[in-house]
């Protein structure tokens, strides 16, 4: 078939790479950072000038880069959301990120539709402050004028897709794009302009949700150009997960999320209902806890880094001598205890050890992550397979213990630019669908990630027990708090 690219426009940086379009094996790459400067304090700027993004894509194209390739597709960060007017400029900078500006906006917007339930109902999210549908809320209240001249609004994949083709009277968008704006629902399939007119105040004009094998156009030049999709649907696609895959990511908190025949709607507001890049869906449910506690337990042990606490933490066993780590040291989402504090059990005399602290942190952490596994396991989904992402992923202490309390194969992939990736390998499906050598409901099958695997074995018994141990102290301190 040729050769694609994959452009993965993140947050600091763009990367790209061009790929085989029938292995996915990578020929080359470009990088280039975001020209942008921090807000004073340090800290991502919440307002970002899209043309930032089209310098850094260029700078990263530069070289002859993309000499030969005949399809790209496009991955952004996710809840970036540009306001364009009608004449096609940009409002405002692009508001990017967690905005933090933007949680009394969400508060609003959950009373004014008449609570949790009644977002999740409506389109399988509660509103947060990152979500665009609250940045629009948090625009018609701050920037009055700015939310009027709206008329146009485009997610930041939407917007690169829009540029590289000319900016065409057609707007386009993907289904997984779509799904984390807080007024597209994966269940129906379709927008829900009441909502965008509930945050903005007027209704605006939405890019069309075209097909995952779809091509949102092609350039002068003949470029073909994919429908692109949110970072995280891109990854998953890059990862190449499927029906029993979930994925566990660790940052600061967490996030789980598996491959899903359907959307689910949940009540309670636990379960983020998205779509993926391919047809299928991407239910998800975070934590708000996750590798801080880790930096917190280093602290407190007065360790120099995670990579020591990992190794004090093998010196114990598994259960801690009894010790367990409720991780809610930031409140907590999954289970939803907002306004609580961590809480550390089971102390003894022979637990009081920096070695079972240590252990504790870990298994805390990881039965925290357990425990929104188990969300998606109630609600019928299959996880036989557990792709674990973050750069705390590699330590020797997550890695003996994640197997057995997940109760799962594990999967460590190695670090690659997998929304890079992802997004190529979308352009490489709508390349092969628009010449009639792949099927459109198929993605091309390449090849997988190169991984570490790691099996529960014979310490899976351990695992449940240290794992039912977690839940009998959660249940003691938070009775009922987590309902499945």
């Amino acid at each position: 078939m040729g050769i694609v690219a994959g452009l993965d426009s993140a947050p600091d940086f763009t990367r790209i790479v061009v790929c085989d379009a029938d292995t996915g094996t990578v020929l080359r790459q470009g990088y280039a950072p975001h020209p942008v400067e921090g807000p004073e304090g340090g800290g991502r700027p919440s307002d970002v000038d899209p043309q930032t993004w089209l310098l850094s894509l260029g700078e990263a194209a530069g070289g002859g880069l993309l000499e030969g390739v005949q399809a790209i597709g496009v991955s952004a960060q996710a809840h970036a959301i540009v306001p364009v007017d009608a004449q096609g400029g940009t409002v405002r900078p692009a508001l990017v990120g967690s905005d933090k500006r933007a949680q009394v906006a969400a508060a609003d917007l959950i009373d004014a539709l008449g609570g949790r339930e009644a977002w999740a109902q409506a389109v399988g999210s509660v509103p947060q402050a990152a979500q665009p549908v609250t940045k629009l809320r948090w625009l018609a209240r701050t920037e009055p004028e700015a939310a009027a001249r709206t008329a146009v609004l485009l997610q930041a994949h939407d917007w690169l897709v829009w540029q590289l083709l000319g900016r065409p009277v057609r707007r386009t968008t993907d289904r997984g794009g779509a799904s984390g704006t807080g007024y597209w629902s994966a269940a129906t399939g379709g927008y829900r302009p009441d909502l965008v007119e509930l945050a903005l105040g007027h209704q605006a004009m939405l890019p069309e949700v075209i097909g995952p094998a779809e091509a949102a156009g092609t350039t002068p030049e003949g470029l073909l150009i994919s429908a692109g999709t949110g970072e995280t649907m891109a990854a998953a696609f890059g990862l190449g997960i499927g029906l029993g895959d979930a994925v566990v990511s660790l940052g600061a908190s967490g996030s789980v999320m598996a491959v899903h025949p359907e959307a689910l709607v949940d009540q309670t507001g636990m379960i983020t209902s998205l779509a993926d890049a391919t047809g299928m869906h991407l239910p998800v449910v975070t934590t708000q806890n996750a590798v801080r506690a880790l930096r917190g337990t280093a602290e407190l042990l007065g360790v120099p880094d995670l990579e020591s606490l990992s190794e004090l933490a093998m010196k114990s066993t598994p259960g801690a001598h009894g010790l367990v780590l409720l991780p809610y040291l930031e409140g907590e989402r999954t289970p939803n205890l907002p306004h609580t504090a961590g809480t550390l059990a089971g102390l003894r005399r022979e637990s009081m050890k920096p070695e079972h602290l240590a252990r504790a942190a870990f298994e805390g952490m990881l039965c925290g992550l357990a425990d929104a596994l188990d969300v998606l396991r109630a609600r019928g989904v299959d996880v036989r397979r557990v792709f674990l992402l973050g750069a705390a992923a590699e330590l020797p202490a997550v890695q003996a213990a994640a197997p057995s309390l997940f109760g799962a194969q594990v999967v460590v992939p190695q670090p690659a630019d997998y929304a890079a990736i992802g997004a190529a390998r979308q352009a490489a499906w709508a390349l092969g669908a628009s010449q009639g050598t792949l099927d459109p409901r198929t993605p091309p099958a390449w090849q997988g990630a190169v991984a570490q695997v790691l099996e529960p074995g014979e310490e899976l018994a351990v695992g449940q027990a240290v794992r039912q141990q977690f839940v009998s102290v959660r249940e003691q301190t938070h009775p009922g708090a987590l309902r499945m």
